[in-house]
């Protein structure tokens, strides 16, 4: 049984947060973490017990796959009876990725896990490092009668708190770095954290970790002129068991004969497709257009208005199950952690 006081577990698996100035000026080493509370002497102001999990070797975020996702799970199972909430200290280059895999990978969480991170290294005077961390640890350590407020994974940074699974990042240098294009913030950041109640996810079903991963993977970006070479590229380097495409619009694809014959020969070999939008904004809709209507005839699934990052994670976690097709489209068709609006 937990002690009265509010009990946060970090875990650093990297990232330009946990990077400090050895000297003003200096060069870069890392963060002192285990000492948190010193350097950051306002947390001091928060009734907390704060524990530190910092991976071995920290790694930069564009070298995060799948088994880094089953390593942080794993240590937020093994501590779950243990802390009110968990933050994640996560490179912003792959964050939105990590907080959608995580987010279908701990389906039904009752507490929070926080991801956040930093522009700019916790030690650098302008660093936004600094503010993230503290409102990420403050939201992780929210309770409204006797109850955590958020109980999901989410993505803090900036002036927002997001939905883990709604998020891209849009800026390799603003300190707005997320947003969330088809899903509010569940709460604004400012003078005070504005949650907002009636957004926040509340799972019904039982905290169920599913820690496994497939990645026979692909994922094929529509442009003009793209070539059949692509798609044989695919089809020859097979079998798959699930492919992205990100189409136009609402979910067009070029109206060429080609390329849906090497679609179809993609299916036939057992691939599950799933249909995303390249637009920011908006969502798949396979029954508008001529064109799109061939997708739909086909079994490709319509991601609706999932994005890449959520749509590719959640993919990979219904294939590595061992279930027929249909029940891998069932899956893949029904909302598991709020990733996609629905109807």
């Amino acid at each position: 049984m937990m002690d009265k006081q509010q009990k946060i577990l970090i875990i650093y698996s990297g990232g330009t947060i946990g990077m400090t100035e050895s000297s003003p000026g200096g060069p870069l080493v890392p963060f002192d973490f285990f000492n948190i509370v010193d350097h950051l002497p306002e947390l001091k102001r928060f009734d907390l017990k704060i524990d530190i999990a910092p991976f071995q070797n920290p790694i930069d975020s564009s070298d995060v796959d799948p088994l880094v996702w089953k390593k942080i799970a794993e240590l937020i199972i093994e501590h779950y009876d243990d802390y009110h909430g968990f933050v994640l200290l996560h490179g912003t280059d792959t964050m939105a990725y990590t907080a959608s895999a995580l987010s279908f990978m701990l389906r039904g969480i009752q507490k929070p896990v926080i991801l956040t991170g930093a522009q700019l290294p916790i030690g650098k005077i302008r660093t936004d490092g600094k503010e993230n961390l503290i409102t990420a640890i403050e939201i992780a350590a929210a309770q409204e009668n006797n109850a955590p407020v958020v109980r999901e994974v989410a993505v803090c940074f900036g002036a927002h708190l997001y939905r883990g699974n709604r998020v891209s990042k849009v800026s390799a240098e603003g300190f707005e770095a997320f947003k969330s294009p088809n899903y509010y913030s569940l709460a604004d950041i400012g003078l005070h954290i504005h949650f907002k109640n009636q957004l926040l996810l509340r799972p019904t079903q039982p905290f169920t970790p599913h820690l496994e991963m497939s990645d026979n993977v692909g994922l094929i970006k529509i442009f003009p002129g793209i070539s059949q070479k692509v798609f044989q590229s695919f089809v020859n380097g097979g079998p798959w068991d699930g492919l992205i495409i990100e189409t136009y619009g609402s979910g067009n694809i070029p109206q060429k004969k080609w390329m849906q014959e090497e679609l179809q020969k993609l299916i036939d070999q057992g691939t599950l497709i799933v249909n995303v939008s390249q637009c920011t904004q908006g969502h798949i809709d396979q029954h508008l257009y001529h064109n799109a209507q061939a997708l739909e005839k086909m079994g490709v699934i319509g991601g609706k208005d999932m994005t890449t990052e959520a749509a590719i994670t959640k993919l990979m976690l219904v294939l590595s199950q061992n279930q027929s097709m249909e029940d891998r489209k069932k899956n893949m068709s029904i909302c598991m952690a709020g990733e996609f609006s629905q109807e």
